[in-house]
């Protein structure tokens, strides 16, 4: 891969993704208040010491949605990490295997997708512990069962292969199997497809804090900015439309990417069907 045959768009994802985890990473080091810190009167408006205005406590929005971008981030990577391995490593185990367990794990995988996701979250988040390895957990089992669809999809198709019925008759196990021969021939789509699920995890979370059962305050996330600033809005106070703006803004950047990756494997397969 050049770099110059990435297009403009992909940059421009690749750009705000940078930012956000430039953002994550280093956000003691250049949020110019602390992430609780109450540093004026509340709803001050945009400029001179508060670039991006004060929130409904008095605390400083830029500082916040810089912290806010670590805990949103990590929250939603590790979820959506959580998430893959889970339904990787069941999806690949249940096309491998087949029979018995491959149906056992599908329907069961259709049971729970059938189930209003954000419904199903509201629920258990409701009646467990508001922890946050807890919040991560709920966030990846149900995220597990679009991977296992997409996952079993994708190694059955490789699964029929010749190079995957010899290492059977060579006496492989499973597990050589799906981590010798069929992962390392489904990574494309499957990179693509975290891309997905990890803009999918941002906004879920978003939507979980926004209601009050994702990351609880006084700890900073967007969602959670959003929903203690929303009654701005009435006033004609933009202080909730900013971590809007900011999860809007990683979503599309994370789709621009995941996007150009997914027609980058498209012409990789025509290039190899045309050979």
């Amino acid at each position: 891969m050049r770099v110059s045959t990435i297009p403009i768009s992909a940059w421009i994802g690749i750009a705000g993704i940078l930012i956000a985890l430039f953002c994550a990473i280093f956000a003691p080091w250049i949020a110019p208040f602390g992430e609780r810190e109450v540093v004026g009167d509340i709803w001050l408006p945009m400029g001179g010491d508060f670039l991006l205005g004060t929130d409904n406590l008095g605390r400083d929005l830029l500082s916040r949605l810089i912290f806010g971008a670590r805990t949103t981030i990590f929250v939603a990577l590790a979820a959506t990490f959580l998430s893959f391995s889970l339904g990787m490593l069941l999806s690949f185990t249940a096309a491998v295997t087949g029979g018995f367990l491959d149906q056992l794990f599908s329907r069961f995988n259709d049971l729970m997708m059938a189930i209003p996701t954000l419904i199903f979250a509201l629920v258990v988040l409701a009646v467990l512990p508001q922890q946050l390895w807890i919040l991560i957990l709920v966030m990846a089992v149900l995220d597990s069962t679009r991977v296992f669809r997409i996952g079993r999809a994708v190694a059955l198709d490789v699964a029929v292969m010749e190079f995957v019925e010899a290492a059977r008759l060579r006496g492989e196990g499973t597990g050589w199997i799906i981590f010798r021969e069929i992962l390392p021939n489904t990574l494309s789509p499957l990179l693509a497809e975290f891309g997905l699920r990890f803009a999918f995890s941002i906004l879920f979370l978003s939507t979980l804090s926004f209601l009050g059962l994702g990351i609880q305050p006084p700890a900073a996330d967007w969602g959670g900015m959003v929903k203690d600033n929303k009654d701005g809005i009435i006033f004609g106070i933009s202080a909730a439309l900013i971590p809007g703006g900011a999860i809007a803004t990683l979503a599309i950047c994370v789709n621009l990417v995941v996007d150009w990756l997914m027609k980058r494997t498209s012409s990789l397969k025509g290039g190899r069907g045309d050979a």
